[in-house]
């Protein structure tokens, strides 16, 4: 089987692997979001943060959702990192947002954070400060045992079916399952350009 062979077939696995209820629940924490006028805050690092960066903008013009990621402000999150440590550059930024209990965070993660390994800690202490405060958490992570996980509110856990390309499938399922958010008939409030189009005249 070739490289490109397998990694398809994977993909199909966890696509058949995936508990479209633990979507829809998702969908009804976005929906709550929305209905009490609270904000969604976006948070990845790597490249869930460039996929924070895209979904930012579907949230917000599909779904109509105030909607922001930290990862965003290149210069607030250097600064943050510069002079307060890489592990509170998220909550800190929630802070100064006054993040409240009408509020939620979309957690883009693969392993979901962990303070006992040390990774992604500023996904953990921006986790903790939303519970803090009362603000819902929802996440879309590659692994079943890190922090996100454990406490969120909502969450979709992308199945591992080979531990060699947790990453890649993890990330790349971050774009399926908010694409399926924001397209979905509780969320969605603006059409998408082509389908707006209609069939084109014979």
């Amino acid at each position: 089987m070739s490289y490109s062979s397998q990694h398809l077939s994977e993909t199909a696995e966890i696509l058949a692997r995936i508990d479209p209820a633990d979507c829809e629940r998702c969908v009804a924490e976005l929906r709550g979001v929305r209905e009490r006028g609270g904000r969604l805050f976006i948070l990845g690092v790597g490249g869930s943060a460039a996929n924070a960066s895209h979904a930012v903008n579907d949230f917000r013009k599909i779904a109509g959702i105030e909607c922001y990621a930290p990862t965003d402000n290149v210069s607030e999150l250097t600064a943050r990192t510069n002079d307060e440590g890489w592990a509170t550059v998220f909550s800190g930024w929630l802070l100064t947002s006054r993040l409240s209990e009408r509020d939620a965070l979309l957690v883009f993660s693969v392993g979901g954070g962990s303070l006992e390994k040390n990774v992604s800690p500023n996904l953990v202490h921006a986790v903790q400060l939303a519970k803090k405060v009362g603000a819902r958490v929802i996440g879309v992570v590659g692994k079943d045992g890190g922090y996100t996980a454990a406490v969120a509110d909502a969450r979709v856990i992308v199945p591992t079916v080979n531990p060699a390309t947790v990453t890649p499938h993890a990330e790349a399922f971050q774009a399926v399952l908010w694409h399926l958010f924001v397209s979905h008939p509780d969320l969605k409030l603006n059409p998408t350009k082509w389908e707006s189009l209609g069939k084109p005249q014979a």
